[in-house]
This record gives structure tokens, sequence and C-alpha cells, in this order.
């Protein structure tokens, strides 16, 4: 099986955080699933930009932030189709 990481950059009430956390675990789940794909033991790993002065540079205008093997997948808004296939193609 595969391993991806997932890095989701966010703060505390911050409410696209939580919608954007919404949206990941739900791929998450249904990744694990489904079982006609083979899907990747996806590794997360939460971060704020409070605790972070470098992420706070970076991305204190982006939030959230979802990262993927280290890459930025995408911010602001997470598109569960998208992020499921991006998932699945970084296990290839």
């Amino acid at each position: 099986m595969a391993s991806v990481s997932l890095t989701f950059i966010g703060k505390p009430d911050c409410h696209l955080c939580e919608d954007a956390r919404v949206v990941v675990r739900g791929v998450l789940d249904d990744l694990a699933a489904d079982s006609s794909v083979s899907a990747p033991e996806v590794t997360v790993t939460e971060l704020s930009i409070l605790d972070n002065p470098a992420l706070m540079d970076e991305f204190a205008e982006e939030i959230p932030v979802v990262m993927i093997d280290g890459r930025v997948h995408t911010i602001w808004r997470v598109d569960p189709a998208r992020l499921r296939r991006a998932l699945l193609e970084a296990s290839e």
C-alpha cells in the first residue's frame, strides 16, 4: 500500500478551515470505504499558522491550505473530487 502525506494548514476559529477539514475527513473516509480502489495510507498532519511564524508569513491570507506530499494542493476551498483524484495519483 502506498503512503501519502497530507498537511492541513489553518488556525483555530476559522470557518473556512472547519469547512475544509470536513471535506478532507469525508474524502479520507470515502477512500477507506471504497473497495474498488487501492486507497493510499494517508498520514495527516495539521498545523496552525499561529504556532509557526514561517507559516504565518507564507500563508496568513491563504488558509486553509492543503498540501499533498509537501506541495500545495489547494487553498481556501477544497474540492472533494479533485482531492480524491490527487490522493490516488500521489499513491501511484
